[in-house]
């Protein structure tokens, strides 16, 4: 299974790269979209560069985009903290710099709850998609999250509190997607335990935090609670 390396967690990056239960579950991301192997997949919001630094060791081609704000280049540049990726750095927030038709697959990790215009987004999603592409859907923070809960309670960093976050539930997410004419084709509600374990012990726990995480995100009722609501879809054909 594709990991970020082990040197790549020494760096000075954010919690999310270097937090070992969170790197698993890329990891998990890339062997789910590796599975469909798409021809060429665009990491749409790419970050840092990490996921689409796994997607391309493990084989698959991929294109990466980030929107970067107004005073972005507009121009494809090496990410420092990945140098291998060279994304195309953007000031537009819809406009994607592609043709019609560009790609078999899309990711969105952590990315679509973000957007000033989701409905715009996934229409020009739609548009770079190929008839038939796949659209993968991860990290969709669901409203009724225990944890984003505490979050709030607590004063610490919780999805909605910026000014364009928004939060999901498996429904209203899957009617956002088919309002566009995607196909849902996997919907459910992921993750239960934070991911965002940082230290030694974490690592060492890895694999134990991640099957319990699994499991509970497995059980009827409680798992209404999780932290993200995922899907994966298809375009119209």
């Amino acid at each position: 299974m594709p990991r970020l390396s082990a040197e790549r967690t020494n760096f000075p990056y954010g919690a999310n790269l270097v937090a070992a239960p969170q790197l698993r579950e890329y990891a998990e991301i890339v062997a789910r979209i590796s599975h469909d192997a798409p021809e060429v997949i665009l990491d749409w919001g790419c970050g840092h560069g990490q996921v689409s630094s796994m997607l391309a060791a493990a084989g698959l081609r991929v294109e990466s985009f980030d929107y970067r704000g107004p005073d972005a280049p507009n121009a494809v540049m090496s990410l420092p903290s990945f140098p291998e990726v060279h994304a195309y750095i953007s000031s537009e927030h819809v406009a994607l710099p592609y043709q019609d038709t560009s790609f078999n697959a899309v990711l969105s990790c952590g990315v679509l709850e973000h957007v000033k215009d989701p409905d715009s987004s996934l229409d020009e999603i739609k548009r770079v998609l190929t008839p038939g592409g796949f659209l993968y859907c991860f990290k969709l923070p669901n409203r009724h999250s225990y944890i984003e809960g505490l979050c709030r309670v607590a004063g610490l960093y919780h999805h909605g509190r910026d000014e364009f976050d928004r939060l999901y539930t498996l429904g209203s997410a899957r009617a956002l997607f088919e309002r566009h004419g995607f196909e849902v084709l996997e919907a459910r509600y992921t993750n239960m335990l934070p991911l965002l374990l940082p230290g030694q012990w974490a690592r060492a726990a890895e694999k134990p935090i991640w099957g319990l995480n699994r499991a509970l995100s497995r059980v009827p009722g409680l798992r209404l609670l999780a932290t993200n609501v995922e899907l994966v879809a298809r375009a119209p054909g």
